[in-house]
């Protein structure tokens, strides 16, 4: 019952993050990167990213033990949108051999020689985990329509690459993405939803503390001169992208504890739906578990508890 109540807490609390399908999205009219639901200071979250969290590390252990489904995370923003310090806070409590982080950068020759999704397919979670794509198969259709130039070097053949292309790859990415989860495979979206001063402000402390100094590029600053048609493109991939199968949340993401809460109350929504128990135990696998701990008892030394994880239970229990 206590999990019911939270449940439903969550569904209502990430509802407001969760784009339509079908909807038209414009980021600057439709989602505020300041958003916080109501909490007023930080320290009021941290029992909602703790509960997040401890609920994902339950429900993760169900995952593996079930081995039926998997779970991909892909997670969007733009520079200094906090992707990483998401992973590393919201999976704190999780099992780290069942998640697998995978980072996108320039593909290489090898990766150019086949199709735009091949190398996102290759790090896919197999079942029983999570693995989460920091950028994903998105950037195809958000650096590569920003950067146009960028089709140039992915050897696309002349009519491939007319008019209809962002279309067909709207199309091409939520196919791809309903075969996944036909299969088995919940697709988990999220978009860190950064401010222009929020970024400008972030970008400055990478400038100005010198640890963070490695964290910053020029390239940063190039691309952030391209702000407007980011948001575009960000807008026109919720709008085409959003669907009934793999929906979009937009994270509010210029507090970075309130984005912590927001993407492990999406995790732990996705992991609750999908519901996974542990294996049952047939009858005969009982009767040999039963046979194992009677010879397992008689072992106990003098002084020792029979069976220590039992006194243990029952004195917590009767605290």
């Amino acid at each position: 019952m206590a999990t019911d109540k939270r449940a439903e807490r969550i569904a209502r609390f990430i509802e407001p993050l969760r784009v339509k399908p079908g909807s038209r999205v414009d980021l600057t009219e439709d989602f505020d990167p300041a958003f916080k639901a109501g909490i007023k200071k930080k320290k009021d979250g941290v029992e909602l990213l703790q509960t997040g969290v401890e609920l994902l590390a339950d429900y993760q252990r169900r995952l593996a033990a079930q081995d039926t489904h998997g779970v991909l995370v892909c997670l969007q923003s733009l520079d200094a949108g906090g992707k990483d310090g998401t992973i590393r806070h919201v999976m704190s409590g999780v099992n780290p051999q069942g998640v697998h982080v995978a980072g996108f950068k320039v593909p290489s020759a090898e990766e150019i020689d086949h199709d735009y999704l091949w190398r996102y397919a290759a790090r896919l979670p197999a079942r029983g985990e999570i693995g989460i794509f920091n950028r994903s198969h998105y950037e195809e259709v958000l650096v590569v329509r920003v950067h146009p130039e960028i089709l140039d070097r992915q050897k696309l053949p002349p009519e491939a690459r007319g008019k209809g292309l962002w279309r067909r790859r709207y199309r091409e990415i939520n196919d791809w993405e309903r075969y996944l989860t036909d299969n088995g495979f919940t697709v988990v979206k999220m978009f860190l939803n950064l401010s222009k001063e929020e970024q400008r402000a972030r970008f400055l402390r990478r400038i100005d503390v010198p640890e963070r100094n490695w964290k910053f590029s020029a390239s940063d600053a190039r691309e952030r001169a391209r702000w407007d048609d980011y948001q575009r493109a960000f807008s026109q991939m919720l709008s085409a992208t959003s669907t009934e199968w793999a929906p979009w949340y937009v994270i509010p993401a210029d507090r970075k504890w309130f984005a912590r809460i927001c993407a492990a109350a999406v995790l732990a929504h996705t992991l609750i739906e999908i519901d996974p128990r542990y294996p049952e135990v047939s009858d005969e696998a009982r009767r040999q578990l039963a046979d194992v701990k009677r010879d397992l008892v008689k072992e106990a030394p003098k002084g020792a508890a029979p069976d220590p994880y039992l006194a243990s239970a029952d004195r917590k229990g009767a605290r």
